[in-house]
């Protein structure tokens, strides 16, 4: 071998460190923000890999991710957006709750946002400018579960034909409490019902709720959607044995716990697309053009075994019109 060429091959063996570094360094980078805790989340960020794998991004190969949990504190959720912005992330994921949203909104107009929303509209939030063409750095995957209050009154009417009392169980501070009263009060004069509002922010008042749908003896209840609920969902199924009111859950995951009835879209798939939004972005797509993306399947789940418990009687024509049966 040549003198020159033993130098150029020493000089390009040193220079494969630098490029891989800088390979390394040019890997995107996702913010992942949510407002509830590793453990809650496990499944959904299972769901969201599995999203950003069907756009080709393999965290730890080709795409990194930054978590960052709010611990079931929303007034967390500001700094840990700031923090994912300063890192800087290439795009930030905005989940597990109302709070991230507009946390992560309120620190960038530059970096792109892709938020899961539940129970409460993205419009009139005044998060996106319109659902066709959401407008600025963000878009959004929606569970339109605000959207579906009245039907989900009508199946526990239907369960209930009797029923005379209902109350809701809603979360002040949520951003849906407000939507789901507004959907939920025409539904009930609808049917004849007399609704008992009952909030709660905390485990305390969930407690205290209980009580208090206790006292009045009403006859089913309606666990609205919140951040709340779903970190405390084992509880609120143990409350509504304890009981034994009949209740209606927006998410197939309370009815999983052992809850009575859900009826909604799937949690889990909003996760997944959201995931999928998240790889288009990375890919060039603009998060202005991207719709914000809504569900177009609702599962009807019932748990038998609770209903057994109750003492309660499923209606066949109700069963036949369930998705899952659980027993």
């Amino acid at each position: 071998m040549r003198r020159r060429e033993f130098i150029t091959l020493l000089g390009g063996a040193a220079a494969w460190p630098v490029a891989a570094r800088a390979q390394q360094a040019a890997m995107p980078v996702i913010g992942f923000l949510n407002g509830t805790t590793p453990a809650r989340a496990v499944h959904h960020v299972t769901a969201f890999r599995h999203g950003l794998n069907e756009t080709g991004y393999v965290e730890g190969q080709n795409v990194a991710i930054e978590y960052r949990w709010g611990e079931n504190r929303s007034d967390r959720l500001p700094a840990l957006a700031a923090e994912l912005v300063r890192r800087p992330v290439t795009i930030i994921a905005a989940t597990g709750g109302f709070g991230s949203a507009p946390a992560a909104k309120a620190a960038t107009t530059t970096i792109p946002i892709v938020f899961t929303v539940g129970g409460f509209d993205p419009v009139e939030s005044g998060l996106v400018a319109s659902l066709a063409r959401p407008g600025g750095n963000v878009t959004d995957v929606t569970l339109l579960s605000a959207a579906l209050t009245a039907k989900r009154m009508d199946l526990l009417r239907a369960l209930i034909p009797k029923a005379s009392v209902v109350a809701i169980l809603v979360s002040p501070g949520s951003g849906t409490a407000e939507t789901q009263l507004k959907e939920v009060q025409p539904a009930a004069r609808a049917f004849g019902l007399q609704l008992l509002e009952l909030s709660a922010s905390t485990e305390d008042e969930i407690d205290a709720a209980f009580r208090t749908l206790a006292a009045h003896r009403v006859d089913a209840l309606f666990v609205g959607g919140s951040p709340l609920f779903e970190t405390r969902r084992d509880h609120i199924v143990v409350l509504a044995a304890r009981y034994a009111v009949p209740a209606i859950y927006n998410w197939r995951e309370f009815t999983a716990a052992g809850g009575l009835m859900s009826y909604g879209s799937s949690i889990t798939e909003m996760y997944r697309q959201a995931g999928i939004y998240t790889g288009r972005i990375l890919k060039g797509a603009k998060p202005a053009d991207l719709p914000i993306l809504q569900p177009t399947k609702f599962e009807l789940v019932i748990n038998l075994t609770t209903a057994k418990a109750l003492g309660l009687e499923i209606p066949p024509t109700l069963l036949a019109l369930a998705d899952e049966v659980i027993e």
